[in-house]
């Protein structure tokens, strides 16, 4: 549907470099990246907003790198909706279609028509002082899909939105996606972009690092940059060696070593390892596994999927574990723990 081929654009002091990537028909893509790091202006540029310096933007096998916004296969949602605060959420919607010049009663058909498929049926009459968050950005989307683009353009859609709101959000847009809608979301989140994507970009200073299947990016990232974003708080730089028992070892910068299995005789590298394969106890593990470092707890917060832990043990290591565990254990900052994992779960990613 859409490629985008060896694009360049410099604003200023910023500059994107070789964007490649292509988009396919009912493609859920997300642009995953760092604040700066350029996803609103690949949106933008694809948008019509800004021209690039080279490369060229393909639509469905036509070259519309110089066509202009109006002409454009594509709608946006911005971070902050940009709903009008002087029109109803009825003129809202109907806005684009009577720029469009197309006559009243149809306008009135598609936009209640749009208003019910969004869910917000009931607020037609209301201005935006009168919306949540979460209306504002349904108003906002359905303002956009009422013209029916083929690419819908999300701009970090998600960010202003509480926890509550996000989940109703990201509920509609999995649907969007399931009835066909191409999407492009940029993103810096990498809990948003596992919910929702099915392609994946990863954006570091103007540069796409990896790109794919969102889970095999993710799975197998092919830097330490990419690593964090894919959601791995422990990658270290190591140099790989054998103990004198024969065992394949990691040694970090600062000498600890780390058993893993490696197939191949890779020299420097970095080391990762899941914080949700980390197990801690308050007692020293007798366990299979052949990592096993005592630390002080210096940092607890709250995740989503329970408690994460930052442990000195020297290195510093990040575990993932349940509230019932974290309660169990009675921990907390400034205590004593173990922590421990197999072999088997550090990854390998060679320099």
């Amino acid at each position: 549907m859409l490629e985008v081929r060896n694009l360049c654009l410099k604003l200023d002091e910023f500059e994107l470099t070789d964007i490649n990537f292509s988009v396919g028909d009912g493609d859920y893509f997300i642009i995953l990246g760092e604040s700066g790091s350029g996803k609103s202006l690949i949106l933008e540029s694809l948008l019509g907003m800004y021209h690039p310096d080279q490369g060229e933007i393909q639509f469905r096998g036509k070259n519309i790198t110089e066509t202009p916004i109006s002409l454009r296969p594509a709608g946006i949602v911005f971070q902050d909706h940009l709903v009008f605060p002087h029109l109803t959420v009825f003129e809202n919607i109907a806005y684009p279609l009577k720029r469009q010049h197309i006559k009243p009663r149809e306008i009135r058909r598609k936009v209640v028509e749009m208003a019910e498929k969004l869910n917000i049926s009931g607020l037609l009459h209301k201005k935006k002082e009168k919306l949540s968050g979460g209306e504002l950005q349904r108003v906002a989307l359905a303002r956009t899909l009422v013209m029916k683009p083929p690419l819908l353009l999300l701009d970090e859609p998600l960010s202003s939105l509480d926890v509550t709101l996000k989940s109703e959000i990201r509920r509609l847009l999995r649907q969007l996606h399931r009835e066909g809608q191409t999407i492009i979301h940029v993103t810096h989140d990498y809990v948003e972009a596992i919910a929702l994507g099915n392609k994946v970009a990863i954006l570091e200073k103007g540069t796409i690092l990896q790109s794919g299947d969102i889970h095999e990016v993710f799975l197998k990232p092919k830097s330490a940059f990419v690593a964090r974003m894919a959601g791995i708080s422990n990658f270290f730089h190591v140099i790989t060696d054998h103990t004198s028992e024969g065992k394949r070892i990691a040694v970090t910068d600062n000498g600890y070593m780390i058993h893993c299995t490696l197939e191949d005789d890779s020299k420097e590298g970095y080391a990762l390892i899941k914080a949700g394969e980390i197990t801690v106890s308050v007692n020293k593990p007798e366990s299979s596994a052949m990592n096993v470092f005592r630390g002080v707890i210096t940092e607890v917060a709250d995740s989503p999927e329970g408690k994460e832990l930052w442990i000195d043990c020297g290195i510093e290591i990040v575990a993932l574990i349940t509230r019932e565990s974290f309660a169990r254990l009675q921990l907390d900052i400034g205590l004593e723990c173990w922590v421990s994992w197999k072999s088997s779960e550090v990854k390998f990613i060679d320099l």
